[in-house]
């Protein structure tokens, strides 16, 4: 099993990195335009392997001919999100970056399954998978893994627990739009609404949707650690042919009654990709806000669509 991760920066370096530590691939290869700096970053985590014994044999490179016959990509190249940038300026950069990366990358691997966790996630997505023509099982994104990791580490500091104990769904687009559900959210199979007080609750909710940003604010770019461990779980669940149900961004074929959008939703992952898009029921309230999460992102979907024009 081979897997190719493009943009050697914090991210792309971490998911390749925590993915050795998982032991379960054959060969990860980190590509970038600054080679060096791939390669001495994939040497420095091999040389890490005699001591957190592995046996993931890592490499880098800034030549795709490198990435032939990968079963799976993981493109997390693109310029980061800067103080006072939404995830939406970052667009008409990094469309063209990962529409490029998505173009080469299929010139040496034929069907790869691609994950994308560059931003604006939605959107990039939709890019790729517009690039790729593959079909919609094998073109996903990373977001709602991540968003969830930060709600249920923000409800473990909160109740004082163990976040392994607590599940949670969110929904929606990756960004303000989000949609966390209290109402699927349990602590050890119980009902969250029971441990935390409703006001706390709504403020965990709106900490939550503004995690990246608030990130940002404290160091001056984007998260890394908690993003890349993210990708490289998707990944684990792909080469362990795991069913293991996550929130992926998926395009929609009228699943919640959306339609040609890429949006956040609890799908199964296993050796074939994407295997099922599974339908919660949500109420009203709920329904209303993961659809205007969707229209959010078709808007920036539109605003692709014209540069691709030009």
């Amino acid at each position: 099993m081979k897997v190719t991760v493009v943009g050697a920066g914090n991210v792309g370096a971490t998911v390749a990195n925590v993915l050795a530590h998982k032991d379960i691939v054959d060969e990860i290869v980190l590509l970038d335009l600054k080679g060096d700096m791939a390669r001495g970053k994939a040497l420095d985590s091999w040389q890490q392997a005699p001591i957190d014994y592995y046996s993931s044999q890592l490499s880098g490179t800034d030549n795709y001919k490198d990435t032939a016959k990968s079963d799976i990509v993981v493109i997390t190249a693109g310029i980061p999100r800067r103080p006072g940038m939404s995830r939406d300026d970052l667009i008409s950069t990094n469309a063209k970056i990962v529409t490029s990366v998505t173009a080469s990358i299929l010139k040496k691997s034929r069907n790869p399954i691609i994950i994308i966790v560059s931003n604006p996630l939605d959107v990039m997505t939709y890019a790729a998978h517009v690039s790729s023509k593959l079909d919609r099982t094998r073109v996903f994104g990373m977001a709602g893994i991540l968003d969830t990791a930060r709600y249920r580490a923000f409800l473990a500091t909160e109740i004082g627990v163990s976040p392994k104990d607590i599940q949670a769904l969110l929904m929606g687009g990756h960004g303000d739009t989000m949609v966390p559900l209290p109402r699927y959210t349990t602590v050890a199979g119980i009902p969250v609404t029971e441990l935390v007080e409703k006001d706390k609750l709504k403020a965990i909710v709106e900490r939550t949707k503004k995690g990246g940003g608030e990130l940002v604010k404290l160091m001056g770019t984007s998260a890394w650690y908690a993003p890349g461990a993210a990708a490289a779980q998707m990944v684990e669940a792909i080469v362990k042919n795991e069913n293991r149900i996550f929130p992926c961004c998926v395009n929609l074929k009228g699943e919640y009654g959306l339609k040609d959008v890429y949006l956040g939703v609890p799908v199964t992952l296993n050796r074939k990709g994407v295997g099922k898009i599974l339908e919660v029921n949500l109420n009203k309230r709920e329904q209303k806000l993961l659809h205007n999460s969707a229209a959010h992102v078709k808007a920036v979907m539109k605003t692709f669509d014209k540069m691709n024009k030009k």
